[in-house]
């Protein structure tokens, strides 16, 4: 080991992702990948690292922790840094190339949960107060750095189809676009973590990424359907065969997911390769130039800028399908991923996006010339408020938020309850124009809003201390298969934090 030669970074650089000997550093090793490569779970994707260290990197893909590994990786040892570019033993951070340098611009009234890679909430006054949720505050779930896809290529970007009999397909964006009819299907996607905070506040820690309520949006999607561009490629719909059991996709940035075949195959499934959002070609942050929509499950499937489709007998590799993204029972700490199915369609959930407490004198300021609902402090009740609650006469509360439930299914009612789920009210379902909702089955969300009276407090009028209610509300959602929402998070509790779909709760 003493005798392997030092390289300067300089050198290292010179074995990129465009050499014939591609080279990377850990540490201060160097190691050639050159046959890594063909073997290596996320493809070429590896070579983004060529040149430079493979860290950054591995600290998003954290799998490559493990130590088998690192005991692969020692297999392509070649050398090390040179010592005149080590700084405390490790080559100095300037030379560590971004992954994320390229990344488009957000919109600042994202809620960040993460920069690199970007993950960030759709704000709460965006969530709901429109059917459609509008591209710029449309959620973002990115397990990577974005592709770069330049506009003036993005119809020459390919989509390589694989079947089980080993036949092959490549699709252009272009060809796509002119050779299949396009459709239009608005879905709701929602990640499989959404209200993850939710379990950890009312259950105990979970893992992964402390989303509140808003990540879940909803758009109109417009391309072509899978089932369609399958069938051309030469499987038969009607009998696909036994070694067809999924649809695998892979993306640009080697992120992997796969569904059942019957779903991509269902005419009612609505499955699309979509080219745009809302009327606008896909944003990057959501898979320009082309992505994968399944209404009804899990956005996980989804892929973004998908760029391979096999049809397998087996689910995709991908730690996305065969691990992150399942549920274990409450009691299960060690996770056994073998025991459970991935995430495929979505269960029922709902959550409350604005609640607000207002006096009669406010309300009243909720006219056509004040539409923004703004509350002057002064006509605001609360421990903050200039005037006290006993001499406001009775309040009103107004609640709204969002119910969904996945495969197709349609909210039915949204229950909602002011002292903790004792008593129950129901709250008005906001339909949206028909023209909004396109494709076979309810693959949107239902906004809802709920407004009531509340009594004064019981404050004395000789009592000095002013008294101030306190209100526990809950909100419930039921589809029309009759499927509701469970109670608490501690029953359905899992590591992961995945579904956390029991009743929305929040005291004011």
């Amino acid at each position: 080991m003493g005798d392997l030669p030092c390289y300067r970074l300089s050198e290292i650089r010179e074995h990129g992702p465009k050499s014939e000997r591609p080279w990377v550093t850990y540490g201060d090793n160097v190691y050639d990948i050159t046959d890594w490569i063909p073997a290596h779970p996320g493809g070429e994707v590896i070579l983004r690292a060529a040149g430079g260290s493979i860290e950054p990197y591995w600290d998003i893909f954290s799998i490559h922790k493990s130590q088998w590994v690192r005991d692969i990786l020692e297999q392509y040892l070649v050398g090390r840094v040179h010592p005149d570019d080590l700084i405390d033993g490790r080559p100095a951070l300037g030379s560590i190339r971004d992954p994320f340098i390229s990344d488009p611009q957000r919109d600042g009234r994202m809620h960040f949960l993460t920069q690199k890679p970007c993950n960030a909430e759709t704000p709460g006054p965006e969530l709901a107060s429109t059917f459609l949720t509008p591209n710029e505050v449309f959620y973002i779930r990115n397990h990577m750095w974005v592709p770069v896809v330049e506009e003036a290529s993005a119809d020459d970007h390919e989509i390589n189809i694989e079947l089980p009999n080993g036949d092959t397909r490549s699709y252009t964006v272009g060809e796509l676009k002119t050779r299949f009819k396009q459709h239009a299907v608005t879905a709701v996607l929602q990640c499989s973590g959404n209200r993850r905070k939710d379990m950890t506040d009312h259950s105990k820690k979970t893992n992964g990424l402390q989303w509140t309520v808003g990540a879940i949006s909803c758009a109109k999607w417009e391309g072509v359907r899978l089932r369609e561009v399958l069938a051309d490629a030469g499987l038969s719909l009607d009998d696909p065969g036994e070694d067809a059991q999924h649809v695998q996709f892979s993306g640009l940035e080697a992120y992997g997911a796969s569904i059942p075949i019957m779903s991509a195959l269902d005419p009612h499934g609505d499955v699309l390769l979509a080219f745009r959002m809302n009327d606008r070609p896909l944003p990057r942050d959501h898979g320009f130039p082309v992505r994968v929509i399944v209404p009804g499950h899990v956005a996980a499937r989804c892929v973004k800028w998908v760029n391979k489709i096999v049809v397998s007998d087996e689910e995709s590799h991908t730690s996305w399908q065969r691990k992150d993204y399942k549920c274990f029972g409450p009691n299960e700490t060690k996770q056994n991923w073998d025991k459970y199915k991935s995430i495929q369609i979505m269960p029922v959930t709902s959550a409350i996006t604005r609640a607000r407490l207002k006096t009669p004198a406010a309300r009243e300021m909720l006219t056509p010339g004040n539409t923004s609902g703004a509350i002057p402090p002064e006509m605001t009740s609360g421990p903050d408020s200039a005037v006290p609650e006993k001499d406001m006469g009775a309040q009103v509360v107004e609640v709204e938020g969002y119910a969904y439930s996945g495969g197709g299914r349609e909210i039915q009612r949204v229950d909602i309850s002011l002292d903790g789920g004792k008593t129950w009210d129901q709250a008005r379902l906001i339909h949206s124009d028909a023209k909004l909702e396109q494709g076979s089955r309810s693959w949107c969300w239902k906004r809802w809003k709920y407004e009531a009276s509340l009594a004064p407090s019981d404050a004395n009028d000789n009592d000095d201390q002013r008294r101030w209610r306190k209100i526990s509300l809950v909100v419930k959602a039921t589809d029309d298969a009759y499927n509701t929402q469970p109670e608490t998070h501690a029953s359905i509790y899992n590591l992961r934090g995945n579904l956390a779909t029991a009743w929305h709760r929040i005291d004011m």
